[in-house]
């Protein structure tokens, strides 16, 4: 696959002078690459081995602030260093940085040397190593919208990012003419990507104007959370090198539909075979899919915390907007919070719908993998499909309609507790608290316009 680099072509590379500077990322919570960029030369001598950073990186809001509570870091107990370990399984050219590669790296206790467990890659490693155990393998695939802007990101700043002008002015869903008009980054993102050892297999336009939609191939559950965070930060390098601005919010504007993340997810055997497959079977679903999916289902609340992770996450929950309301399953039924694909073929899979752009990749295919996993070890029954509106659906189970309720079930719920330990679970309800707290205590630009003469 074109940009994918082992150390011994690196070397060669930065030889020839072809490489000269080489990031070293880790995620954090909100699933945004943070690190340093190194003199390629240093780097092949010693950096690949590890480097540090200051373990605020796994405490911090958006805003990057320093929030107090966390029991894992503090003002208290000084802040101290994280390894960043090199993956080198992930080292790779990035086509559209001159002479630049990049490595994802996981993120190490400094002083046991053990991983990070809140960390979000360690946190996705921990729910592969339990399928692994049970003989499984996950293999998803997760498709990201965007909004496009004719504007920069520095425009858009200096505007107090509003009246921003959407690349297109009409719905432009699967339109090839609209979307020829924005070929200039759109093409920029599909070739950048795909020389940065991310097969891609198309972009297209989405159902609101400058909506766009970028997919790729499935892959591994890792392999595809670290495309996951290349793909958005690639595609907002590249649209700012173009002189745009691009937005993964859930959702940017009322008027707008929101910008979803969903998750495609199946199960493979360690030697290659899908598993969810089972041609005797109603619609090819095996059994062991029925009881994964069921599973997705009975922790359907406790895990939108994950898929959902902000304030601004719930406003995309709107009916007759694509977003769903209802998680319930349903037969290629968008309407659905969960839609089955490729009925009746090897293909059959889940498409966990609830989830929007804004999500961390590793974080909600942990809650989702947790939730499985839950299922197959319970063998839980999965309950009759959806069929119809599922808007109109007033019986049927809904997603949690805020960020306050979604961290209350999160909180809840034993089979996360289990899943992913208490510390973890109390780490990332503290975040959501912080969120709700700071959202709560701000005046916003609808109280203004609403109630600055009338009320």
């Amino acid at each position: 696959m074109a940009g994918k680099l082992s150390v011994e072509e690196l070397k060669r590379a930065v030889v020839d002078g072809r490489i000269d500077t080489v990031i070293a990322a880790q995620v954090d919570m909100q699933g945004r690459l943070m690190g340093k960029r190194f003199h390629a030369e240093y780097f092949v001598d010693s950096g690949w081995q590890e480097t540090h950073s200051c373990n605020y990186l796994l405490a911090t809001d958006m805003e990057m602030e320093t929030v107090d509570g966390y029991r894992s870091t503090s003002w208290e107990a000084g802040y101290g260093d994280y390894t960043m370990k090199p993956d080198l399984a992930t080292l790779r050219e990035i086509p559209w940085l001159p002479g630049t590669a990049l490595v994802l790296c996981d993120v190490l206790d400094h002083h046991s040397h053990l991983e990070v467990p809140h960390s979000p890659r360690a946190m996705l490693k921990r729910q592969v190593a339990r399928l692994e155990s049970l003989g499984l393998r996950a293999m998803l695939a997760s498709e990201l919208e965007f909004f496009l802007f004719r504007e920069s990101f520095e425009a858009a700043q200096a505007s107090g990012y509003r009246e921003l002008t959407p690349i297109s002015a009409y719905n432009e869903d699967y339109h090839i003419f609209q979307t020829t008009k924005e070929e200039e980054v759109m093409r920029a993102i599909r070739n950048g990507l795909n020389g940065a050892d991310i097969p891609v297999e198309n972009s297209k336009g989405e159902a609101s104007p400058g909506q766009e939609e970028i997919n790729v191939r499935y892959a591994d559950a890792l392999t595809m959370a670290d495309r996951h965070v290349l793909i958005k930060n690639g595609c907002k390098e590249i649209a700012w090198s173009k002189g745009h601005a691009v937005s993964f919010m859930a959702k940017w504007s009322y008027r707008a539909a929101g910008s979803s993340s969903h998750i495609h997810q199946s199960l493979w055997s360690l030697d290659g075979r899908a598993l969810f497959h089972d041609s005797g079977a109603r619609h090819g679903m095996s059994a062991l899919m029925c009881h994964y999916l069921a599973g997705l289902l009975a922790h359907a609340d406790a895990i939108t915390l994950f898929l959902a992770p902000s304030i601004n996450s719930y406003k995309r929950f709107m009916a007759g907007t694509f977003a769903p309301t209802r998680a319930v399953w349903s037969m290629d039924n968008r309407t659905a919070g969960y839609r089955i694909c490729g009925a009746d073929t090897p293909a059959v899979r889940v498409e966990c719908r609830v989830g929007g752009a804004d999500l961390n990749p590793y974080l909600a295919m942990t809650a989702l993998l947790a939730a499985g996993i839950d299922g197959i070890e319970n063998r839980r029954e999965l309950e009759p499909p959806f069929v119809g509106n599922a808007y109109r659906g007033q019986d049927a189970r809904q997603i949690p309609t805020t960020l306050r309720d979604a961290t209350a079930a999160f909180e809840q719920s034993a089979m996360l507790r289990a899943a992913l330990g208490d510390a973890v679970v109390e780490h990332y309800v503290h975040a959501a608290r912080w969120e709700q707290f700071e959202y709560d205590r701000r005046v916003t630009d609808w109280e203004v316009a609403r109630g600055f003469e009338r009320a």
